[in-house]
């Protein structure tokens, strides 16, 4: 009998140590992926406070991350299954309420006298609520509908194909999300011109950017 360095019977692995095994892999996988997506969501939204000029479109630094949480949400619901993955963009959007309204308190709380930097971090950080709003709901909206199109690719088309349920569920998303957000954010301020201009560059670099994170749904096991 082959023996262990530590002296004892080496046996073979029975299935209870193989379904550990597993279990414990898609709870390290599932934790990693929830925090990439609540992550993800908090640094689009902060990014969203950056207005870049880029390829002479105006362009909010979120813009550049966010379309990536279309993709985490996605291993999550490969990973834990639908409910799951409603309740974490539930989850996603209070955390950014929260985060908001935290803003907002430690911009108006009167600064110490030998900090300098009250107003640029009230100008920067302190939430405009409208536009907070229009985020949130935009988020809620399109990731619910991600979470839909996705279960019905899955259980009534194919489970084969993996990229193909990335692509059609943000295929429906991406451009809903833009859509809630452009104009419940910028509608009637701005002139309908400019927020269509907003509206189609924003669909264009979240489409970029969900190729680019397309592969990610490869990197997790299709959970029980």
């Amino acid at each position: 009998m082959k023996m262990l360095p530590n002296g004892l019977p080496l046996r073979s692995m029975t299935l209870a140590d193989k379904q550990g095994q597993g279990e414990a892999t898609l709870v390290r996988s599932a934790v990693l992926v929830v925090a990439a997506y609540i992550a993800a969501q908090i640094l689009a939204d902060i990014g969203s406070l950056k207005i870049a000029w880029v390829a002479g479109f105006s362009i909010d630094g979120g813009t550049f991350i966010y379309p990536f949480t279309f993709t985490l949400r996605d291993m999550v619901h490969k990973l834990l299954g639908r409910a799951a993955a409603r309740t974490l963009v539930v989850a996603a959007a209070v955390i950014n309420l929260v985060m908001a309204g935290f803003f907002a308190l430690l911009s108006a709380l009167p600064p110490d006298p030998t900090w300098p930097l009250q107003d640029a971090f009230a100008g920067v950080l302190s939430p405009v609520w409208r536009i907070v709003v229009a985020s949130i709901v935009a988020e809620v909206l399109s990731e619910l509908l991600d979470t839909e199109v996705y279960h019905l690719w899955v259980t009534r088309v194919t489970r084969r194909y993996q990229w193909a349920r990335v692509l059609v569920s943000n295929g429906f998303s991406v451009p809903l999300d833009s859509l809630v957000f452009c104009w419940a954010a910028f509608g009637g301020v701005l002139p309908g011109a400019v927020v269509w201009s907003i509206f189609w560059a924003n669909v264009l670099v979240k489409g970029l950017t969900t190729l680019l994170g397309l592969p990610g749904i490869y990197l997790v096991k299709e959970g029980e």
